[in-house]
């Protein structure tokens, strides 16, 4: 009740035209006839405000677990309102209703989606799953769509009533934040995408190449000769850098992923693209993915670059487009740093003590373990970070990073594999975060395609860019790296990975694979994560592979059995 209302009544009251009770000590009473009676009225704070309002005038915030029923009926509410075709009704029930509203009005006028019927499924918690059946019509086209989804209830946060949680993804789970469902004429052509022996690569096939086929799409449809057809599909929002960079580092993600087809209503003509991948080996990395949740994996050739086998557990391309810390793989770099410097040798005595302190920060070993007179041979194949550590203060702030780049071609942002990649990013950092970097945490990000670009240089000594697509195809050019790995640290980093492999902590994941190989095993920590992600590279002959099991703990045991599974597959 407002203001202006009390100073009216009072005005009335004065000039006997009220007839409202008069209000003592919380206390209304009420005149009937020739009697009263007391109607007593509790106020928030026991007593008026000075301006004449009640605290009790405020109606209180609903808080407190939702109950079953509260989710049924504020997941019906929405579903019914938006089967309706009630647009502004629909968004009123979700905590965001100018984003509801936007994208439930982009589903019927962008996407062209009519005839719409919503089933609420199960409820788990506070998450309702539900079914969308509808018809996608473009001009004289149009054709059936049916798809599963589901909404999240919570409490609003001006009154506690349940209300949807608004995500993009209600509308369809392939939709991030600023992509759009729209149907239309393809802007690309399709392609058909060959391996290397000239056989078709679908997705229904090798269900982990969706992505992949949909970046070859992008970049060649028009290239390749071929002739759009009609569509829906999810349009992919650019986002902007800075928002990119903290997407980068919280779900460890890079660059946006390839517009994505969910339906083709008309065929188009489609263009002839040839990559390198292997089919015998993309099944193999298929089955292997398929038995981990969150792991992703790839095979490369290092004498050649060429890509032989690339899979994911789950639809985002991590193992490409990735932006993981990538733990103790890195001290491949770190090593060829060292070695380069004369602060480290292969058969020499290196420090490998219980902790190590720099720039503010107390480092550990895992159990923290320690190696008395140990060689750097030794810290290398147990995976002593001290060892590491210990040589930080003798380190300019961007020595790694031009050790990573000039040698191993990492962090330029120049790849050109064919599809969209994220090319590894080792920042110039100072004090604790530098120290860091030479373990693999701190700024560094990776993916499984970096880390197996960098055992193969460590296997052959010199950078080649990894790639998808021969560069022939269209005549671009491959990125080099500027100055390649001398004969010394070659040699030095070969023995450090054959003796991890062969004793170390890589051994039981590379049992029989031997003798010409070499691994390096990694877990790296991540905020909110009670498992580290668990890494996995090596190589094995003309073979290079890495691997990554987000939530995997010791790479070892997690990504190590998949990686050795391809290597040999691939003997």
């Amino acid at each position: 009740m407002g203001k202006r209302r009390r100073v009216d009544e009072r005005k009335a009251a004065a000039s006997g035209r009220s007839r409202r009770p008069a209000v003592l000590a919380g206390m209304a009473v009420v005149a009937l006839g020739g009697g009263a009676f007391a109607v007593y009225t509790v106020f928030g704070a026991g007593a008026a405000a000075e301006d004449g309002s009640a605290s009790g005038d405020a109606k209180a915030v609903k808080s407190g677990p939702l109950s079953a029923t509260e989710v049924r009926t504020a997941a019906t509410a929405f579903l019914t309102a938006w089967q309706k075709g009630s647009v502004t009704k629909a968004a009123a029930a979700t905590d965001d209703s100018a984003a509801a509203k936007t994208a439930l009005t982009g589903f019927t006028k962008d996407a062209r989606i009519k005839d719409v019927t919503l089933t609420r499924g199960k409820r788990s918690g506070e998450k309702v799953a539900f079914s969308v059946k509808g018809t996608v019509a473009y001009k004289e086209t149009s054709k059936p769509l049916t798809y599963d989804s589901a909404l999240t209830v919570v409490r609003a946060k001006k009154d506690g009533e349940p209300v949807v949680e608004w995500q993009p993804s209600v509308v369809h789970p392939d939709l991030d934040e600023g992509d759009r469902l729209v149907t239309g004429e393809a802007g690309t052509p399709p392609v058909k995408a060959l391996d290397r022996d000239g056989g078709e690569l679908t997705a229904k096939e090798y269900p982990s190449l969706a992505t992949v086929l949909d970046g070859l799409r992008e970049k060649y449809g028009k290239k390749a000769g071929g002739k759009a057809g009609v569509e829906l599909r999810v349009v992919r929002a650019e986002p902007a850098a800075e928002k990119s960079a903290e997407k980068s580092e919280a779900s460890g993600k890079s660059e946006k992923a390839a517009d994505k087809t969910l339906l083709e209503l008309s065929e188009g003509t489609p263009g002839t693209v040839r990559t390198t991948l292997s089919p015998a080996l993309q099944a193999v990395a298929e089955e292997q993915v398929a038995a981990t949740e969150r792991a992703s994996v790839v095979l490369m050739r290092p004498s050649t670059g060429e890509i032989l086998a690339v899979a994911n557990s789950s639809s985002f391309n991590t193992a490409f487009q990735g932006s993981l810390a990538p733990g103790s793989t890195m001290k491949i770099v770190s090593s060829a740093l060292l070695i380069d410097k004369g602060l480290a040798s292969a058969d020499k005595v290196h420090p490998c003590p219980k902790y190590s302190s720099y720039g503010g920060w107390k480092f550990q070993n895992d159990d923290k373990f320690q190696i008395d007179g140990g060689t750097f041979k030794a810290s290398f194949a147990r995976s002593c970070n001290t060892a590491f550590i210990s040589q930080a203060k003798e380190l300019d702030d961007n020595s790694l990073t031009l050790e990573a780049q000039q040698v191993f071609g990492l962090g330029m942002n120049n790849w050109a594999i064919g599809v969209p990649t994220f090319d590894g990013s080792v920042p110039v950092q100072s004090d604790a975060p530098m120290a860091a970097s030479l373990i693999g945490q701190g700024g560094v990000r990776m993916n499984p395609l970096n880390m197996a670009s960098v055992v193969s240089t460590a296997k052959t000594g010199v950078f080649k860019q990894p790639y998808l697509v021969p560069a022939s195809v269209d005549g671009r050019t491959l990125a080099t790296a500027s100055r390649p790995m001398s004969e010394t640290v070659r040699s030095q980093l070969r023995e450090l990975l054959r003796y991890t492999a062969a004793a170390g902590t890589a051994a039981e994941a590379m049992s029989g694979l031997g003798p010409d190989y070499g691994a390096k095993t990694g877990s790296a920590e991540v905020d909110g994560q009670k498992q580290p992600n668990g890494w996995f590279t090596a190589w094995k002959g003309d073979l290079a592979s890495a691997g990554v099991v987000q939530q995997g703990g010791h790479g070892s045991e997690s990504a190590g059995p998949i990686v050795a599974a391809l290597l040999k597959a691939g003997s």
